[in-house]
């Protein structure tokens, strides 16, 4: 017999934010909130300070100085082109895999390895740490292209 693991997704309903949770979701801004206020398109750099366990700052910074080399536009915050992002990873030791394939359904956050990944999704960069997402709004729902890991 084959050894299967079943992950059960449980949603939670918060009335008063009138927002639906995955247990399989943990907010976490990278630690942005110690240098910027408000809403911002930089999923790029929250991933990786993340699943790096970097400093949010250090990494914005470097990010934005590669984005300034490859788009001319010295920012982090409007998101950030994928070979940016991926000669970054590679610099730090992180390697590209394609997503697990299934008969019937697309890879999800929780067919990722165990361990620390980023995840790409549609127009998206995630955290996932042992099958967990890591981020600042609940993207559990999402499909996984494939994922960035430490080699």
């Amino acid at each position: 017999m084959e050894n299967t693991t079943v992950y059960t997704t449980v949603l939670t309903y918060n009335s008063n934010s009138d927002e639906i949770t995955s247990h399989n979701y943990f907010k976490n801004d990278g630690g942005r909130s110690k240098y910027y206020k408000g809403k911002t398109g930089d999923c790029v750099v929250r991933a990786i300070a993340i699943a790096l366990e970097l400093d949010y700052k250090l990494v914005y910074d470097e990010i934005a100085e590669l984005n300034k080399s490859f788009e001319g536009v010295k920012s982090a915050r409007n998101g950030t082109n994928k070979k940016v992002y991926d000669a970054y990873l590679k610099k730090h030791g992180w390697k590209w895999h394609s997503a697990p394939k299934f008969d019937g359904r697309k890879a999800r956050h929780y067919d990722m390895p165990s361990g620390r990944c980023i995840g790409r999704m549609a127009k998206h960069l995630v955290a996932i740490i042992d099958k967990q997402v890591y981020d600042t709004w609940d993207s559990t729902h999402k499909m996984v292209y494939g994922y960035y890991a430490k080699s």
